[in-house]
């Protein structure tokens, strides 16, 4: 089972996000048929969805959204998290894949290519907070602590990591966030770097049998922590349903629905983060079509 971490040092100088998500990137895999790269590449945001909404939401409305732009084969990539660490995202070309790069090791950097990062905090205010930083390596990880002291100004380190099995199964998948509070020292900051710059991969933690526990002390190595142990279980959940696909297409208006009729008799939708397919008949989109805005010419 996956789970989410949160803990704080008790001087308040240190907060720690520590998540295992292998079932969730397995389901991502599953749902979307990825390849091995765009699996590592999905994975990572969606791991890195599960730690910021477990870390910056807090009603159950509220919710973030990562999007990665890029010019790489990959296309853009959306992933939506709420307050549970329920996340959901798509690859705009899933099974995009290119040889390992020089390191042996999947080319996450080479699908996504240049472009920007999104962050969308969507906090039932009268306008989402959108924050755009530009892609610095297309690791997603590294990205990631560039926006956080570009747009947030909070010191920030972040490890995502996801393994593939040869069979394209997700073998391990997790990462963890650390963030410097303004009662963190210079000493404070150049341990947590020196432990940071000493740990294994995020993948290979977890492959030796570490639990999200044991990732939050060895990140933490020497300070005093509480951790939250009852923080929300990550896991891919779709909120789509046929209710939503009627308001997505009443919004269309009634010329757009119309011409739907007309030119085809019917309607089939599919949900891009779930796959799952709404298939709606003539009379249907003609009732449906009676609540939209606008007029038929």
């Amino acid at each position: 089972m996956d789970k989410l971490i949160r803990g704080n040092s008790t001087d308040g100088a240190i907060r720690v996000f520590t998540a295992i998500t292998t079932d969730t990137i397995n389901e991502a895999h599953r749902i979307h048929n990825t390849s091995a790269t765009a699996s590592a590449a999905l994975g990572r945001l969606l791991t890195a969805g599960a730690i910021l909404g477990g870390a910056q939401l807090k009603s159950e409305t509220d919710s973030l959204t990562l999007q990665i732009n890029g010019d790489g084969p990959l296309g853009v990539m959306t992933v939506v998290a709420n307050a549970s660490s329920e996340v959901r995202g798509y690859v705009e070309n899933p099974t995009a894949d290119l040889p390992a790069n020089s390191r042996g090791k999947l080319d996450v950097s080479g699908v996504i290519g240049k472009g920007f990062l999104s962050v969308i905090r969507d906090l039932d205010l009268k306008e989402p907070y959108i924050g755009r930083t530009p892609l610095i390596s297309g690791e997603i990880a590294e990205d990631l602590t560039y926006y956080y002291a570009k747009s947030e100004q909070i010191p920030t380190a972040i490890a995502l990591g996801v393994l593939v099995d040869t069979d394209l199964s997700i073998k391990a998948a997790g990462g963890y966030m650390i963030q410097l509070m303004p009662e963190a020292t210079d000493e404070v900051a150049d341990r947590l770097t020196e432990i940071i710059e000493n740990l294994p991969p995020v993948t290979d933690m977890i492959v030796n049998g570490m639990s999200a526990e044991d990732i939050a002390f060895a990140v933490t190595d020497g300070f005093d922590m509480l951790l939250e142990l009852n923080a929300p279980a990550p896991q891919y959940k779709c909120n789509c349903s046929r209710k939503r696909m009627e308001r997505a297409l009443i919004s269309l208006g009634k010329k757009e629905i119309s011409d739907i009729i007309e030119e085809q008799g019917e309607a089939e939708m599919t949900c891009r983060f779930c796959d799952n397919i709404y298939n709606f008949s003539k009379d249907e989109l003609t009732k449906l079509m009676d609540s939209a805005k606008g007029e038929v010419k």
